[in-house]
């Protein structure tokens, strides 16, 4: 070797005994080295080097050799002189791996095909083997004396079409053997990479080479749940067919459901690790010690195999990335995030500067103490002392975080275990006095339902697994319930949604492993039996509790669009999958409104407008899918628009409310007519069927021109015409309510000059009067109170003085006098347009002010009353104040007594 060395290189030899000896037996690689130390290695390099003589099975392992030779004394020279950092180390060792995956893999094949002919299908379709890259080097990140992880993979089974022919899983059964030879066989040149192929289906038992058939069976019939970890980073490096194969890997690895148990089989996995671990005396290994590399990546994977069924951004593969992702997605803090990525940051290049030492596969620190201040030194500290500190630091970091993800809450026993495991009727007196010594006020009943719960055939039927979690959730669900205002209910509550889900094993895990979120149950289903109802429907909503910015009062609706609009394009054309998504992403939304409703952070009028919004967004990315998916279409996009009326026209859209919506087109197009009115049945589809995911709306579109027996979407013109010549007084008072939701704004503005046109109209204000009179008595001879039941119960929305005498006197305000003050016409809401009304003299100031207040109480209260199923019915002598004021105005708008 050359002396003296370049200062560069003669300190990474002093830190690298193997690359002293490598460049000891090889002083050709110095020259071409020194010349490109400031450059990154490039794949474009790696090729261009093994392209200078022909490839053949001869040459090929030698060639291998002086390849990864060369490549790794840049990648240790600029990692030890601090110009590589951690992504470019494991990139180029990962590109050495997959440069001689790729090529011997060629050159093997032909060898083989030469002898004994191509493999090929029954239909004689060429069959190539498909290398899978597992472990680092799926997820790019080979350390710098890794093995690498394989598993060999073939399309179909078939014979050779040779004269020798032979079975293309024998043909491919070679190829491997020949493919680990050219890779890991040691020769005078050393070896490229050792190969690991135990992650194989049934490991060393198994055969060396399986077809994708003989895969997806093994997976269904026997693949365990450390084999889905392992799987999270294959990536296949050769072959063809890659979409087949990931369609069998994906539903293995990624469960459709939020698959929380998985983070019980992983701690015992962990479990079994450590175990190791002290057995053999590993504390000082970097990588399975505790606080080690194994923890990062064990933290990262858990929450992929959890939610990345759902979430297909998290089924990327690289741990870093992954874990910026889930910072970003508060599955982690910032923090967190930030404490893990610098301990694997430093842990990865630790397990580098040991490993540079011999070229040997450890992750164990040094235990002579020349080789610990080395490699102290190599991490720019000035002892090993001081290494070692900050190794404590970030181990300890890492523990940390480590524990709050799987450290198992439910380990010891509960002291209201006893509640639950009773022993027989002796017991039931003290659990009787136990229960109500905690605030339930009917214990008799709280005992009897959680004895009849333990007798019934759904509890005795659950797995021994499913029953430890149902049976370590209920004593912590009392003790929950215990703590709030309606004990009882919340217990009673919970306890129907226990069973609701108790045998969603998934649904278990998450409330067994997370006790906060347990508590925020008890929490919601004590203060709302609607809530309570929506949960027991979309159990998946639970997994919205661990998000800790669920009680954000921002909305931000625009990045809601956006993102809506990403996840159901990256599932195209899978209708199914969009209609669930879809309904998904509502009902996260409006159980998102909904906490943040009964946490009291919310008005009923600001609810209104978010669920209005949400509603909005909805059914325009249901149109847009709707039209998407239309065999004929003659226009990119359509000339079509939805028109809300009612309570989303109002933007007072409850959780529960109903959709009134019209459909309008237009498009002079002959076919048009026909193709709108199938996009109006297949949208109305997308609204209102139920699916595995639930419901999005109950629709109704009886406002449209000539109700039921009209066509289901009308011309801009059609409608137009119906509404100056055909429409009755109450379809123009509707019209007040209406609005464009969804569609071309081109439509909606055409629409809202039609609308504008309509309720600007002179009209005969005595006849107005009668036709609004004798309609609201209409509606209060069908759904008001009557008789004897008018002096104890006042209905808030239908009774005289309620919330639609409210409605119907600001739809005469703006009938009557839109011609004049044409401002009117604004759909701002029944508030708003009273102020309006006020400040131009067409009702007295005072007056108006009341009802604008009753109308906010009558709302609050009716809001408060359907959050339990109950009617909008109270005593009326608690609202006398607010009939009064509405009383008022209404004698004095509609001169009556």
């Amino acid at each position: 070797m050359p002396s003296p060395l370049p200062a560069v290189i003669e300190s990474a030899c002093g830190h690298s005994r193997h690359l002293r000896q490598l460049l000891a037996a090889h002083p050709e690689l110095l020259e071409p080295t020194v010349a490109r130390l400031d450059s990154p290695l490039a794949r474009e390099e790696l090729e261009s080097w093994l392209a200078v003589e022909p490839l053949t099975e001869d040459t090929l392992k030698a060639a291998l050799r002086r390849l990864k030779q060369r490549a790794y004394v840049r990648i240790c020279v600029r990692d030890l002189a601090g110009n590589a950092p951690l992504a470019e180390v494991t990139e180029a060792m990962t590109l050495i791996a997959e440069t001689a995956v790729t090529n011997a893999t060629k050159v093997l094949h032909e060898g083989l095909a030469t002898r004994y002919g191509e493999p090929r299908n029954e239909r004689g379709d060429a069959q190539r083997l498909s290398v899978v890259g597992m472990g680092k080097l799926g997820g790019r990140e080979l350390n710098v004396s890794s093995d690498i992880d394989l598993i060999f993979v073939y399309p179909e089974d078939g014979e050779t079409d040779g004269e020798r022919s032979i079975s293309n899983f024998e043909f491919f059964g070679r190829l491997g053997k020949l493919l680990i030879a050219a890779i890991s066989e040691m020769t005078n040149d050393g070896q490229v990479f050792r190969v690991d192929m135990r992650l194989r289906p049934n490991g060393d038992s198994g055969p060396l080479v399986c077809s994708f058939d003989m895969l997806e069976n093994y997976f269904f019939t026997q693949g365990r749940e450390w084999e889905r970890y392992a799987w999270i980073k294959a990536r296949p490096l050769t072959g063809e067919r890659h979409d087949e194969l990931e369609a069998i890997r994906r539903p293995f690895v990624f469960r459709k459901y939020l698959d929380f148990g998985t983070i019980n089989a992983m701690r015992d996995l962990h479990a079994q690790i450590r175990r190791e671990v002290a057995k053999k005396d590993m504390a000082d290994n970097v990588k399975l010690g505790p606080g080690g590399i194994r923890e990062i990546e064990f933290i990262a994977q858990v929450f992929q195999l959890i939610r990345g069924g759902r979430d297909l951004s998290l089924q990327i593969k690289p741990t870093l990335q992954v874990l910026k992702l889930l910072a970003e997605k508060s599955q982690l803090s910032r923090d967190a995030e930030v404490e893990l990525a610098t301990a694997y940051d430093f842990l990865r290049r630790l397990e580098h500067r040991l490993q540079y030492l011999d070229d040997a596969q450890t992750h164990k620190l040094p235990q002579k103490a020349k080789d610990r201040e080395l490699v102290a030194e190599a991490m720019g500290f000035t002892s090993f002392e001081a290494l070692a500190m900050e190794l404590d630091d970030h181990r300890q970091n890492v523990s940390r975080h480590f524990d709050a993800v799987f450290a198992d809450p439910n380990a010891d026993n509960h002291k209201l275990d006893g509640i639950w495991n009773h022993g027989g009727d002796e017991s039931q007196s003290s659990r009787h006095a136990e229960l109500a010594a905690m605030g339930f006020h009917d214990a008799a009943a709280a005992c009897t339902r959680l004895s009849a719960i333990r007798a019934g055939s759904r509890y005795q039927q659950l797995s021994d697994s499913a029953r430890g979690r149902f049976d370590a959730l209920v004593p912590r669900l009392i003790e929950a319930a215990s703590a709030l205002p309606d004990a009882d209910a919340a217990l009673s509550r919970g306890l129907d949604l226990l069973e609701a889900i108790s045998r969603r094993a998934a649904y278990l895990a998450l409330l067994q492993q997370y006790p906060q979120s347990l508590t925020k149950v008890a929490q919601i289903v004590g203060s709302s039996a609607w809530a309570a109802n929506y949960l027991n429907r979309h159990p998946v909503l639970l997994d919205e509790l661990l998000d800790p910015r669920l009680l954000e009062e921002a909305h931000d609706w625009t990045t809601f669009r956006a993102q809506l609009a990403q996840t159901l394009d990256e599932v195209e054309p899978d209708t199914e999958r969009q209609m669930d998504l879809l309904r998904e992403a509502h009902h996260a939304q409006v159980f998102r409104l909904l906490t943040q409703d009964l946490s009291g952070l919310l008005t009923v009028e600001k609810l209104a407008d978010h669920l209005s919004e949400l509603a909005d967004i909805i059914v325009d990315r249901a149109l847009i899918l709707a039209w998407r998916k239309l065999a004929t279409r003659h226009l990119e996009s359509p000339r079509f628009a939805v028109i809300s009326y009612g309570k989303l026209g109002g933007k007072e859209l409850g959780y529960a409310s109903d959709l009134d919506i019209v459909y309008v087109f237009d498009d002079p197009a002959p076919e048009a007519a026909e193709i709108y009115s199938r996009l109006s049945t297949r949208l109305n589809t997308w609204l209102s069927a139920q699916t595995s995911a639930g419901q999005l709306f109950e629709t109704d579109l009886r406002l449209r021109p000539n109700g039921d027996s009209g066509l289901v979407v009308s011309s801009m013109d059609a409608f137009r015409k119906y509404q100056f010549e055909s429409a009755w007084l109450w379809e123009h008072q509707a019209l007040t309510r209406a609005r464009f939701t969804a569609g071309d704004p081109a439509v909606g503005a055409a629409f809202e000059a039609i609308r504008c046109e309509v309720l600007r109209q002179q009209r005969d204000l005595g006849k107005l009067r009668d036709e609004v009179l004798a309609m609201r008595q209409k509606m209060v001879d069908a759904h008001g109170t009557t008789g004897d039941e008018r002096t104890t119960v006042f209905d808030l929305k239908h009774d005289p003085g309620g919330l639609v005498d409210v409605e119907f006197l600001v739809q005469y305000l703006v009938l009557g006098h839109a011609w004049q003050y044409c401002e009117l016409t604004e759909n701002k809401g029944n508030i708003a347009l009273l102020a309006m009304a006020a400040a131009r003299k067409l009702i007295p100031a005072d007056l108006a002010d009341a009802v604008r207040d009753a109308y906010r109480d009558y709302r609050r209260m009716q809001h408060a009353l359907r959050l339990n199923n109950q009617e909008s019915r109270v005593d009326p002598a608690l609202v006398a104040d607010k009939i009064a004021a509405v009383r008022g105005l209404w004698n004095t708008v509609f001169n009556t007594d």
